[in-house]
């Protein structure tokens, strides 16, 4: 299980993952209850540089780092300002939420005030796991909505069975100028409500799986202009690779499917998320 997977055919064009978490896949970080993927990932003993080598070989230029607790945050912050070609988003994640005081939230503000470091999140609700209670969660997710207003940040939203109550926070919190919809989980109905409201939806490997056509159906939807791909590495890999690592260089066979769905020539739906990613976190 720890033998990644190999590389697929190259993209005709240049393109971004918007969401991965490097400091897991270097082990830097150890994989939460004991995921077994993230294991397999860290037995890969890769760097970040031979991760963006990687990527860049099948043309995934650059990409978004994301954090999800303070020690993450500073680390993927830290790793970004190395690398050219890598962005950072720092939060608290839902699921760590009790953590989220007001000293841990204002040194998450201080980190996105770096210039390397374009996103808050990743936040939001997370009704799949109780680790931190509802309360917490609504409370946390708030505070992040403010903290991405005053620094200008795109909001990077984690949503777990909780579609309804994100999309009312965002409205009743009011919502920042860019937000993004994380490894988009929701149905068509959704991807609808988000092209309405201007947020981007940010597709994953579970777009490729059989059992998810629902997904599909959201991408079909989807605006062009509002779409972004990521992989959540080493998290969700795309089909044939369930039960694998997940890395930035497989985001080709998500974007392929993508283009299927859309009915779009491939280089020109990678040039559409490339350009979507340069207005959601900024010009390179």
């Amino acid at each position: 299980m720890s033998e990644l997977p190999p590389p697929p055919e190259p993209l005709p064009g240049e393109v971004f993952d918007s969401h991965c978490h490097l400091d897991i896949m270097v082990a830097r970080r150890q994989a939460s209850s004991g995921d077994p993927v993230a294991l397999a990932a860290q037995a890969a003993a890769a760097t970040v540089e031979s991760i963006l080598d990687e990527a860049r070989a099948v043309g995934v230029t650059r990409l978004v780092t994301v954090g999800y607790d303070l020690p993450s945050s500073r680390w993927n912050a830290e790793t970004a300002g190395d690398h050219r070609d890598v962005y950072a988003g720092v939060a608290i994640h839902p699921n760590e939420a009790h953590a989220a005081t007001p000293e841990v939230l204002a040194e998450i503000e201080e980190l996105a005030r770096l210039p390397h470091v374009r996103a808050v999140g990743e936040t939001g609700l997370d009704y799949f796991r109780d680790w931190a209670s509802r309360e917490d969660q609504h409370a946390s997710f708030r505070a992040h909505i403010e903290i991405a207003k005053r620094t200008g940040r795109a909001l990077v939203i984690h949503d777990r069975d909780a579609h309804d109550d994100v999309i009312a926070v965002l409205a009743d919190q009011g919502a920042p100028d860019v937000v993004v919809f994380h490894s988009f989980s929701g149905d068509a109905e959704l991807a609808k409500q988000c092209a309405e409201a201007g947020y981007y939806m940010s597709f994953s490997g579970p777009v490729t799986y059989k059992n998810a056509g629902y997904l599909r159906e959201a991408a079909a939807v989807a605006p062009p202009e509002l779409m972004l791909v990521e992989t959540d590495a080493p998290y969700l890999p795309p089909t044939p690779h369930r039960g694998r690592p997940n890395a930035p260089y497989l985001i080709p066979l998500t974007l392929r499917c993508l283009a299927e769905v859309k009915g779009m020539d491939v280089a020109a739906l990678a040039a559409a998320v490339s350009a979507n990613g340069e207005r959601a976190f900024g010009a390179w």
